[in-house]
């Protein structure tokens, strides 16, 4: 493997970067990086009040900091940090990793969930990170699961071990964006399981679960569930967007 110092790699990455322009994911600005400065700013710069246990958005000056629902019918999951909400225009970086095969978005949802969590002083990091797993057919068919994709890089920003086959499913599942929010319980009952070879990581441990969308939170609540089935003390969500519930 060639070895190159620092300062030779950063140049020569910059000649890459010189020949290779690449353009802003939103605008199309041609420029070196993947998301522009005046985007960056303009689409997630602002501050929002979400509920600390879903992430669904909140009123501003809430006496809670977990909303109605949360309250009365808790998650699973105990916390989950967001990146921002799953509409236009931030929703066109996730179609375009996800059908668009440019995976190099991954790495740049990953450096965004890690300012996101490092900016999130009331939690206490997890001992270990999983993905959200595709089915097999659906992996096939797309060749990469996005929420592998996304935690690797955020697994080494962090720090935190990633256990790539920890999670399984154990049968097919439709997507649930076409599914009644009734159907979509039904469709992730019972639909995960845990590598028998990660028990021992998982009892008595924090573990968050890397996914790219959050809808209606069920799929995460589902696998949360289990997680703590088999002894986990908290689970916490890693999710770039989240879809504000008048989208469901």
């Amino acid at each position: 493997m060639l070895y190159l110092p620092t300062i030779a790699r950063k140049t020569l990455n910059g000649v890459l970067n010189s020949i290779l322009p690449c353009s802003c994911v939103l605008c199309y600005t041609q420029q070196a990086q993947l998301l522009c400065r005046h985007c960056t700013d303009t689409y997630f710069s602002y501050k929002v009040v979400r509920c600390v246990q879903c992430a669904l958005p909140m009123p501003q000056g809430a006496e809670t900091l977990r909303c109605g629902d949360c309250l009365q019918n808790p998650p699973a999951f105990d916390h989950s940090i967001v990146v921002c909400d799953y509409a236009a225009p931030q929703d066109q970086m996730v179609l375009v990793l996800k059908f668009g095969h440019q995976l190099a978005l991954a790495g740049l949802f990953a450096e965004m969930l890690r300012d996101a969590v490092l900016k999130n002083a009331s939690d206490s990091l997890p001992q270990l990170l999983c993905a959200v797993p595709l089915g097999q057919s659906r992996l096939r068919e797309r060749g990469f699961n996005q929420a592998t994709e996304i935690a690797r890089p955020l697994s080494r920003h962090l720090g935190i071990p990633f256990e790539v086959q920890a999670l399984h499913r154990t049968r097919e599942t439709s997507q649930q964006s076409s599914l009644t929010p009734d159907a979509r319980v039904k469709n992730v009952k019972n639909a995960f399981i845990l590598n028998e070879t990660c028990l021992y990581k998982v009892k008595g441990a924090h573990i968050a679960i890397v996914d790219d969308v959050m809808t209606t939170g069920m799929t995460l609540h589902e696998i949360a569930t289990m997680l703590k089935r088999f002894g986990a003390a908290k689970v916490t969500n890693y999710v770039f967007a989240r879809t504000p519930p008048h989208f469901y």
